[in-house]
């Protein structure tokens, strides 16, 4: 099979969507099937990598981090591409990547599917603040609606986006499709040479978050549930290991609390060693997102055994239901203050979660989930062919 994908954001932006892509397309690959992207260049960014196919792009207002790709070099990077035969296209973005794969399906005259990656109508406030929250959700289900409408099927990560789609009255057909992780590739790591290079003894209570360090994320939240659990434990220490537009006030907000000497802002970590290194430092993974609509993080922590304190928010919940790894905390500071101190400073409870924090990850592999999404693909193929 011959795909498509196309996408307004691919790496050296780090995030769930790039990782996504990154993940399916190696998967895809390794069953023999031919996945070329269109993605943005960036400055700096990496050299030729096969099938993907960089578009100049320029900055985005109010979004330092990403690109918007120039319309006039994607349509010549496409029109080069109609030359071959593509059998389905996959959009990975609502921007221009929507509109450009849309009437490059159609010239083609294949079907084409579309990953929702993103909760909009929560993510767009934090980039837009100074347009009514109310204006911006209903933008985001309008226009959420109206693209669906244009793919022949939607691909979602989790259950809660699901249900959130059905209740803006997207009608498209919709199946839940999360993206798997590489199981096998996550092991070793040196917690204690991580401690060494961040002054962190081997007495501290290590929590990590570790993601895109973005309004989003509700870090701040951490940060204050941080404060009033070290108030009460003296050896308890938190990194954040990421970077985003949201880095500097976080900064500035931990200098607020109190907790500037014991928070460790470690910036991305090379994931085929110091990110591992990072995760085996922990003696737990605390996340707060409330807009997340799957958290791969969760995963990954989980599979290297750490236990994890969240809110089972949107995407989630399908990750930390029935989850004895994972210890569910109410989304209030106070409350998540207190099981984030539960689990640092119980030995027995912080040991018995990190023996059974693997248990369940199989279900994830990043192989099974390729299968279901070439099956997804052979479906709208055979439905696209009976129309």
């Amino acid at each position: 099979m011959k795909i498509l994908m196309i996408s307004d954001v691919y790496f050296p932006r780090v995030n769930g969507v790039s990782t996504s892509i990154q993940t399916f397309r190696g998967e895809l690959a390794a069953r023999g099937h031919r996945v070329d992207l269109v993605a943005p260049a960036y400055p700096g960014g990496p050299g030729d990598e096969p099938g993907v196919h960089r578009v100049r792009s320029r900055g985005v207002p109010l979004d330092p981090e990403d690109r918007l790709m120039a319309r006039s070099q994607a349509r010549t990077t496409l029109q080069a591409l109609e030359r071959e035969r593509f059998d389905i296209v996959h959009i990975q973005t609502p921007f221009l990547a929507h509109y450009l794969g849309i009437a490059f399906a159609r010239r083609q005259r294949v079907p084409v599917v579309e990953t929702y990656h993103t909760f909009f109508e929560e993510y767009l406030y934090h980039y837009v603040p100074f347009v009514p929250r109310a204006a911006m959700r209903a933008l985001a289900r309008t226009v959420s609606r109206r693209q669906a409408a244009q793919v022949d099927r939607l691909l979602v990560p989790s259950t809660a986006m699901r249900d959130k789609l059905a209740d803006y009255g997207v009608g498209t057909p919709m199946q839940i499709l999360p993206t798997g992780i590489p199981v096998d590739r996550l092991s070793g790591g040196d917690g204690r040479r991580f401690r060494a290079q961040h002054d962190l003894t081997p007495e501290d209570r290590v929590m990590l978050f570790v993601g895109r360090v973005a309004h989003e994320k509700n870090i701040g939240f951490l940060l204050h549930a941080f404060r009033q659990a070290a108030e009460r434990s003296a050896g308890l220490r938190l990194v954040i290991a990421g970077e985003g537009p949201a880095l500097p006030g976080l900064r500035e907000l931990a200098d607020r609390l109190g907790v500037a000497a014991r928070t460790r802002f470690v910036g991305y970590l090379d994931r085929d060693g110091a990110l591992q290194d990072c995760y085996r430092a922990a003696d737990a993974f605390v996340f707060a997102s409330r807009t997340e609509t799957q958290g791969l993080v969760l995963l990954e922590a989980l599979a290297l055994g750490v236990p994890v304190v969240a809110l089972s928010v949107m995407g989630t919940r399908d990750v930390l239901e029935g989850q004895p790894g994972a210890l569910v905390a109410e989304d209030s500071v106070p409350e998540f203050a207190q099981a984030m101190l539960k689990v640092a400073t119980d030995d027995a409870l912080r040991g018995r979660m990190a023996a059974r924090a693997a248990e369940g990850v199989e279900a994830w592999r990043a192989g099974p989930l390729a299968e279901r999404l070439i099956a997804a693909y052979d479906e709208v193929l055979a439905t696209a062919g009976s129309r």
